[in-house]
C-alpha cells in the first residue's frame, strides 16, 4: 500500500529504500503441492461487477477492515470527497499520536511528471520524501516489525484540501502555495522551497502584452483552485479600482496540471498562462513555442508547504523539525530536486513510461480474465505489478514465469491447466484463474468479505495456503479476527514468516490504489482534454 500507503499507493512509501524492493517469489513453496492435493475444483464464475470496486481500509493500508467504519467526528461531514471512497479511502482525524497508533500517515498529491509517477515503481519527489519520513517516523517511535506506514494517495487538485480536511488524508505534499486564503482553512507547515514568483507565460497565438495592465478587459484560463486564481483575481480587482475593465476568468478542468497548461500554450490552444516559474524551466526542452514572461509577475515571494489540519500540533512540530534535516537546501532535498528537476528527463517522460504504458496496454487481458473468473482486474494487475511490474519476459531464480510469475507446475495442476504461460495472455488467465482457486476454495464463505477475502489469497499466492489457513487458525486462538488480514492475521504472519508476504500484501494493495486513481483519471483528463480541442495523450 505506494507501506503502509506509503508504498501502498501506489507504492509511495517504502521504509527505508526509495522503492520497495520488487518481490518476484510467485506462488512457489507448498502452495503447489496443496493445489495438486486439493478435492474440489473451483466452482462457477462469480460474476464480478467491475464498476462497484470494493471498499477498502486505506486510512491505514494495513488497517483492519473495522477501522474503516471509524466515523467523521461531529461537525466533520464528507465534503465533497465522496470520490475517495471509490479508491477505498475512509476518513481518520487526530494527531501524530493516533497516525502512529493506527500504522498510517496519508500523503495526498496529484499524479504527474517528477511528482509522483510510475517508473520501476512509485517515483517523483513526494515518493522520496513519503520514504524518508516513514523512515524517520519509525525509527523515531521504535515501531519494529509492523512499522507506520506513510502511504500516498493521488487525487484531482481541486480534492487536495477537502479531502485532507474532511479525513481522506494527514498531509498535502503538491507544491501548494501558502496564501492568506487557504491559512483561513488549513495550517501549513514551515517553507518547504526558496521563494518563487508566479509569471505569465507567452505562446504563439498571445498578442503582445508589454504589462500585465494589458490584461484588462481579456480572458484568462485557471484552476478556480489554483494559488495562481487567487492573484488574477487580486490583479483584476485592483484593474478595476483603476477604471479599467476587470479580467475575464475561465475555469478549466480540475484534471489539468501546469503542464497540461504549458503544453496547450505552447500549442497555440490558449494564448497565456500563469505559472510558478520555475515549471516551464524543466519542460524548456519539450515545450519550445512558450516563452515565459520574467517581466509580468503576478505574485512574488510565494513559498511552498505541505498542508495539515488545523488540529495537528504534534503533526506540525515533528514535519518542521523533520524539513529542517530534509527541505530543499539541505543535503537530502538537494539531492531530490537535481534528480527529479534539473536531472528529470522530461522529455521522455512527457511521452509517458515504460511501466504505466505496460499496465494501459494490459488492462483489456486484466479486465477479461478478472471477470471471467470473478476477481477484481485492477487487483489482479497490481498484483502484476508487484510479481514482474508486468513484464512477460521476467523468469525468477525458481523458475517462475512471466507477468504473474507463475511456476510452471501451477499452471499445469488440474485446479489451473492453463497452458503455454511464456505466453503473455495464457500468463495472466492462469494468474487470474489460480488466484481465483485460492480465494474460492481456501478463502470464501459468509464470514470473509470480498476485500479479506483477496488479501489472503494474495497472501497465500505468496507464502502457500496451507500455511496462511494454519495462521489464521492461530491468529483466532490468540485472540485475533481470523477474517481480517489488516492488524490481525497479518500480525502472526509477521512473527512467524516474516516481512516478505506482508509487505507483498501491502504493496499489492498500495499499487491497486494507485491504479484505481490512474484509471479514473485517464478518463476525466481525456474528457478535458476534448472538451479544449486537444487529442487524447495520456
Amino acid at each position: 500500500m505506494r507501506s503502509l500507503l506509503a508504498d501502498t499507493l501506489p507504492n509511495a512509501l517504502l521504509s527505508g529504500a526509495m522503492i520497495l524492493p520488487l518481490l518476484l517469489a510467485g506462488c512457489g513453496g507448498e502452495s503447489v503441492a496443496e493445489v495438486s492435493e486439493a478435492s474440489a475444483t473451483t466452482s462457477a464464475p462469480r460474476e464480478f461487477a467491475v464498476s462497484e470496486p470494493l471498499i477498502l481500509p486505506t486510512d491505514n493500508i494495513l488497517a483492519s477492515a473495522d477501522a474503516a467504519a471509524g466515523d467523521a467526528p461531529p461537525g466533520k461531514t464528507d465534503g465533497g470527497s465522496s470520490g475517495l471512497k471509490r479508491f477505498g479511502v475512509m476518513p481518520h482525524f487526530g494527531d501524530l499520536d493516533t497516525m502512529v497508533e493506527r500504522r498510517a500517515i496519508r500523503v495526498l498529491t496529484v499524479y504527474g511528471p517528477g511528482r509522483y509517477f510510475l517508473e520501476d515503481g512509485p517515483r517523483g519527489t513526494v515518493q522520496e520524501y513519503a520514504d524518508k519520513l516513514q523512515k524517520t517516523i519509525n525509527e523515531a517511535f521504535k515501531t519494529g516489525l509492523l512499522t507506520v506506514q506513510v502511504a500516498v494517495i493521488p487525487v484531482a487538485r481541486d480534492q487536495l484540501f477537502t479531502a485532507l480536511q474532511t479525513g481522506y488524508g494527514d498531509i498535502v505534499m503538491a507544491g501548494t502555495t501558502v496564501t492568506e486564503n487557504r491559512q483561513v482553512e488549513v495550517d501549513f507547515t514551515n517553507p518547504v522551497s526558496k521563494p518563487l514568483k508566479e509569471v505569465l507565460i507567452t505562446g504563439p497565438s498571445a498578442p503582445r502584452l508589454g504589462s500585465l495592465a494589458d490584461l484588462s478587459g481579456k480572458t484568462v484560463y485557471l484552476r478556480l483552485s489554483s494559488s495562481y486564481a487567487e492573484s488574477v483575481r487580486e490583479l483584476s480587482q485592483r484593474l478595476l479600482e483603476q477604471g479599467k475593465a476587470p479580467i475575464r476568468i475561465e475555469a478549466v478542468d480540475e484534471s489539468l496540471e501546469d503542464e497540461d497548461l504549458i503544453e496547450m500554450v505552447d500549442t497555440g490552444l490558449l494564448p497565456w498562462a500563469v505559472v510558478d516559474d520555475y515549471k516551464p524551466q524543466m519542460w524548456r526542452e519539450v515545450f519550445t513555442g512558450v516563452t515565459v514572461r520574467d517581466d509580468l509577475v503576478l505574485r512574488e515571494g510565494a513559498r511552498l508547504a505541505w498542508a495539515i489540519r488545523p488540529d495537528s500540533p504534534q503533526l506540525k512540530t515533528f514535519l518542521n523539525t523533520f524539513l529542517k534535516d530534509n527541505r530543499e537546501g539541505t543535503l537530502f532535498g538537494n539531492i531530490i530536486r537535481n534528480r527529479y528537476i534539473r536531472d528529470f528527463d522530461w522529455t521522455e517522460n512527457a511521452v509517458g513510461t515504460e511501466e504505466l504504458s505496460r499496465y494501459r496496454k494490459l488492462s483489456a487481458l486484466f479486465r477479461k480474465y478478472g471477470t471471467d473468473y470473478g476477481m477484481d482486474p485492477t487487483l489482479l494487475a497490481a498484483q502484476g505489478f508487484q510479481e514482474s511490474r508486468l513484464d512477460q519476459s521476467v523468469r525468477s531464480h525458481v523458475g517462475a514465469v512471466g507477468v504473474m510469475q507463475l511456476l510452471p507446475s501451477t499452471a499445469e495442476d488440474k485446479n489451473v491447466a492453463i497452458p503455454n504461460i511464456d505466453e503473455l495472455e495464457p500468463n495472466i488467465e492462469a494468474g487470474a484463474k489460480y488466484m481465483a482457486f485460492l480465494k474460492e476454495r481456501y478463502f470464501s464463505g459468509p464470514e470473509l468479505d470480498e476485500l479479506n477475502g483477496s488479501l489472503l489469497a494474495l497472501a497465500s499466492y505468496n507464502a502457500g495456503p496451507g500455511r496462511i489457513r494454519r495462521l489464521r487458525r492461530e491468529a483466532e486462538e490468540r485472540g485475533y479476527d481470523p477474517n481480517l488480514w489488516f492488524d490481525n492475521v497479518e500480525v502472526i504472519v509477521a512473527e512467524q514468516v516474516g516481512r516478505e508476504t506482508v509487505q507483498y500484501v501491502a504493496n499489492i494493495f498500495k499499487y491497486y490504489l494507485t491504479y484505481r486513481w490512474i484509471n479514473t483519471a485517464d478518463a476525466e483528463r481525456a474528457a478535458a482534454r476534448r472538451a479544449t480541442g486537444m487529442e487524447d495523450t495520456p
